[in-house]
């Protein structure tokens, strides 16, 4: 696990893994919002997602599967008047933000005169650490701890006769971007 990642704020954090390696700026955001606000709509935001899970189970003595998966992307919201637009893009770029927000802005030829008032940009205080549990160990100490648990069980009580174990971790990066330039963000961390 990275130290200074740990260290680090969720929007810090999500800046650095969501636009940071795709040469995203703050500026090429308000590029994007000047793209949607062609036409006239009442609010408009981007939704960027960095999501990577494993799992591990192990039956009759012995780690049966394991799982990786990675997913990434950046989802588009446009809303006029009571119609509301999704675009998404598994590609994190400028040209598919870019290519998101004209699709989504084709909503807006008929949108509402009236603003719908922002979100405030208060702070939310953090209910966990932004540690990455994926990386606290490594995949042959994630065996051994599931070795480890059935031994437990087995010397628990002599008439156990099967043991399943199961571990699974997660790690989610989310950042949010309104039109007025405000920027959220969360990291969520999960271990079962």
């Amino acid at each position: 696990m990275n130290m200074t990642q740990t260290m680090m704020s969720p929007l810090e954090t999500a800046e650095s893994r969501l636009l940071v390696p795709f040469d995203l700026s703050a500026r090429q955001l308000e590029i994007v919002f000047g793209e949607l606000y062609r036409h006239r709509l009442d609010y408009a935001d981007l939704y960027f997602q960095y999501s990577r899970s494993e799992a591990w189970s192990l039956e009759e003595g012995i780690v049966k599967s394991g799982s990786f998966n990675i997913e990434s992307g950046v989802g588009v919201r446009a809303i006029a008047g009571e119609k509301t637009a999704f675009a998404y893009s598994d590609e994190i770029s400028l040209p598919a933000l870019k290519s998101a927000a004209q699709a989504t802005r084709a909503i807006a030829a008929q949108g509402a005169d009236k603003r719908l008032p922002m979100l405030s940009g208060r702070a939310v205080p953090a209910l966990y650490g932004a540690a990455d549990p994926l990386a606290s160990l490594p995949d042959t100490e994630k065996v051994r701890l599931l070795e480890r648990l059935e031994g437990f069980a087995r010397a628990a009580d002599a008439r156990v006769v099967e043991v399943m174990a199961h571990i699974a971790g997660a790690y989610e990066v989310v950042l949010i971007a309104r039109a007025d330039g405000h920027l959220a963000a969360d990291v969520r961390p999960l271990v079962r």
